[in-house]
């Protein structure tokens, strides 16, 4: 599985980073339907967090549908609906721009600049 970043400081818990950035590589094709995850223990060391944090991970994309728990086998991408994912990101994404609108209104920023923003945003490399 190719790289995960967690941020520290970011406000948002550790297996929720984790356990989106997931998502994102299933929704996207990164990772395909019945692809062997890491184990827990494995993808714990990789990230340097505890076992309970990447557990925690697992066990709400299982909640959500995105994975599989094949007992003594490991954790598998499932098949999922991509249509129904993706607008389960898209609602994401439309609640976070939201805010922003909200917070730029409040403050008399015109739209011009809140479009600039999100175009400098979304060209920058991640």
């Amino acid at each position: 599985m190719t790289e995960i970043i967690i941020s520290n400081s970011s406000g948002v818990p550790i297996y929720e980073q984790i356990k989106e950035q997931i998502k994102v590589k299933i929704v996207s094709n990164e990772l395909k339907e019945n692809t062997l995850l890491p184990s827990i223990r494995t993808l714990a060391k990789d990230l340097r967090c505890s076992v309970i944090t990447t557990k925690n991970a697992y066990e709400e994309l299982v909640k959500e549908g995105y994975v599989k728990n094949v007992p003594s086998k490991g954790f598998y991408v499932a098949k999922i609906n991509k249509d129904v994912a993706l607008e389960e990101q898209l609602n994401k994404i439309e609640d976070f721009i939201d805010k922003a609108v909200v917070v730029a209104k409040m403050n008399h920023i015109p739209k011009k600049t809140l479009t600039e923003i999100l175009n400098i945003l979304y060209e920058e490399e991640q």
